[in-house]
């Protein structure tokens, strides 16, 4: 059920990410083993047999269930069980024991991956778990069976998964979207190699360059093509100024850039959509609609000899994409980049506390006292704050990523006054002290027409010779959670200047859209203004 068959009445605002660390599993490589082969299984078997020690509980609580409280108190026999299992492509296949180049989750054939039709992409059947079961079953009957039957449905031959013995679970249902590495590690990585191809690594470069700075936007001095080691984080502010580098890029041999154009922007479209935070039954369709248009057009890479195929696993799996948000919700419940963040606090800072011997116990404690403090931290607040669970839950909830209110905001002091002559020279406004005009005589009569208003301007005279200046125009939002303030946009005007080293150092200006409507309450006229009077009461 999408969010669109939910009756308003019973829409929940989702319960805030919980992380507990179950435990710590083994990082040898076996290096003692020099059969290659021989230490994969290995490797393998003892990933799921310290798995499936950990999550050994589940089976019975999974069946016979457990009592467990709310956070009110109230006492309910659940049934926990195994849902969603979040990870790589790597770790994916290590869970299914699927092959190198074979989807995780559904028995599509390897070598027709890049094969995509509208019609058929939805009734591609998973796994079926049955074959699987049967399979791994003839483990204690035959060794060399065993080998065969695992051969002829394309699995490692790993005997005792850790989700063999788990209730109510269907593995291959379970395998979840990542964002993190399917998209922007994985599509959006060949995307960005793949244009980089055609166009040349120094156009490319030349045009990161010339683009201009930008409060959200990560400005690339030194070019993407040789850049190493790319982070997720790093691929994320390349997507966002993709489009920019491909809208009027020449192709070889002349030929148009219209269908690789509507390919990145079709894939962008996918890759944002993906990320929303509230889905609908329309989201979803523009969603598949995004997908269909990448597939039409992806066949311009093959055209550029860019690509042979596109028997990608990572491409492929966005055609499960749909199924699995409308199974378990939005993809920013199953993303890595969280959990990866969390090699830092569980890892990293959790050893660096220790004396570096016998760390594992020491590790663990830390980490319980730690968790222990900021429950108890987090109850202090709660108690302080004075709201009851019935106070939070009638507080108007906006879903995240939706709320759009903006406040202005400039700092208590401008950086300089300047004289007016010098505003008209300097920034670049010849026309500053006309429009400073229009809207002075517009603020203190709103009812004039056009005609009306162009001859007012010749009874207006500034009593002044110089303005404050302000650098940078801020605009804040507010988290609806914790009630943070942060800036969600800036825009900045600073003109050229020349400096001790007779250098000349150019300005910036950035362009805003100014949107003058009545229909907002914190935004008026002045917005995208840059350089604000503040001695005339000409801003609020």
């Amino acid at each position: 059920m999408t969010i669109s068959n939910i009756p308003k009445e019973i829409r929940r605002k989702p319960s805030s990410r919980a992380y507990v660390l179950l435990g710590y599993l083994p990082t040898t490589r076996l290096e003692n083993i020099t059969n290659k082969a021989r230490k994969r299984r290995i490797i393998a078997n003892l990933y799921h047999a310290c798995v499936g020690r950990i999550l050994e509980p589940l089976e019975s609580a999974g069946t016979d269930g457990v009592w467990m409280s709310t956070g009110t108190g109230n006492l309910h026999r659940a049934h926990p069980i195994l849902a969603a299992f979040i990870g790589d492509y790597p770790e994916q296949l290590l869970v299914t024991l699927g092959l190198n180049g074979d989807c995780p989750r559904c028995q599509k054939d390897r070598d027709n991956l890049g094969e995509y039709n509208n019609d058929t992409e939805t009734n591609v059947s998973i796994r079926d778990l049955n074959k699987i079961l049967d399979a791994l079953g003839t483990f204690d009957v035959d060794a060399s069976q065993f080998l065969q039957a695992c051969a002829s449905i394309r699995i490692k031959p790993t005997p005792r998964p850790f989700w063999l013995k788990l209730p109510f679970l269907h593995i291959y249902r379970s395998i979840t979207p990542d964002i993190l590495h399917q998209m922007y590690q994985g599509v959006m990585k060949h995307v960005i190699q793949w244009v980089i191809t055609i166009l040349g690594s120094a156009e490319i470069d030349a045009r990161c360059r010339r683009m201009p700075p930008n409060h959200n936007i990560r400005v690339f001095t030194r070019g993407i093509s040789s850049l190493s080691r790319v982070t997720g984080q790093e691929h994320d502010q390349m997507c966002r100024f993709l489009l920019g580098l491909v809208v009027d890029a020449p192709l070889p041999n002349g030929l148009s850039n219209a269908r690789l154009l509507r390919c990145v922007r079709a894939i962008m479209d996918f890759l944002y959509y993906s990320q929303y935070s509230i889905h609908t039954d329309t989201t979803l369709e523009l969603m598949w609609d995004a997908l269909n248009r990448f597939h039409t057009n992806k066949d311009i890479f093959i055209d550029l000899s860019v690509r042979n195929h596109f028997n990608i696993p990572k491409i492929h799996f966005l055609s499960h994409y749909i199924d699995l948000i409308t199974i378990f919700g939005t993809t920013d419940n199953f993303n890595t980049q969280y959990t990866e963040r969390l090699h830092i606090d569980y890892a990293k800072d959790a050893y660096a506390a220790t004396n570096k011997k016998d760390e594992y116990m020491q590790m663990t404690t830390w980490l319980e006292r730690k968790e222990k403090i900021q429950r108890h931290e987090q109850y202090i607040k709660w108690s302080m704050s004075g709201e009851s669970s019935s106070t939070q839950n009638q507080r108007e909830w906006t879903p995240p990523g939706l709320d759009v209110k903006r406040t202005m905001s400039l700092a208590k002091r401008a950086a300089h006054l300047v004289p007016l002559n010098r505003i008209t020279e300097k920034w670049h406004a010849p026309l500053f002290r006309t429009a400073l005009r229009r809207y002075i005589s517009l603020l203190n009569n709103p009812e004039l027409n056009a005609a009306q208003l162009e001859r007012s301007l010749w009874d207006i005279h500034f009593p002044f010779c110089f303005l404050p200046v302000w650098n940078v125009v801020k605009y804040l939002k507010v988290d609806p959670v914790t009630g943070m303030k942060s800036t969600a946009d800036s825009v900045h005007a600073k003109a050229g200047r020349t400096s001790k080293q007779k250098h000349h150092i150019s300005g910036r200006f950035d362009t805003a859209l100014v949107n003058e409507g009545s229909g907002s309450d914190s935004d008026d006229g002045t917005k995208g203004m840059s350089i604000v009077c503040s001695s005339t009461k000409i801003t609020k």
